[in-house]
């Protein structure tokens, strides 16, 4: 199995910038894609970025331009740099990693607050 362990929420001003880091152990090799969705209040689930298989990039349309997903696999860690902050941003976000072994790993939650 596929253990995640977010961390980097917060509370920023809009226009802020906060970084959010996914590490992942356990059976890393299983891992063939990986990245970030988030639940605002009264909302559903959305994907807000993620590493495709053959790692290729994805955004949601409301992130694009101002989030950047990264790697560094030496850590086995994904990260979430979010700049420009906007109050929708506000929102519990979660790591995921999809696995050819066990299916769909979920990391606990971070809450990033956006508000002046």
């Amino acid at each position: 199995q596929v253990q995640l362990v977010e961390s980097g929420g917060g509370l920023v001003q809009p226009g802020g910038s906060l970084r959010l880091s996914c590490a992942a152990s356990g059976s890393i090799g299983s891992i063939y894609s990986m990245g970030w969705y988030r639940q605002a209040p009264g909302k559903q689930r959305e994907l807000v970025a993620g590493f495709r298989t053959g790692g290729s990039t994805n955004y949601a349309d409301s992130v694009k331009g101002r989030f950047t997903i990264s790697r560094d696999n030496a850590k086995n860690t994904v990260y979430l740099q979010m700049n420009s902050l906007k109050p929708e941003d506000t929102a519990v976000y979660y790591c995921y990693a999809n696995t050819h072994l066990s299916g769909s790993a979920w990391g606990q939650g971070t809450q990033v607050a956006v508000s002046s």
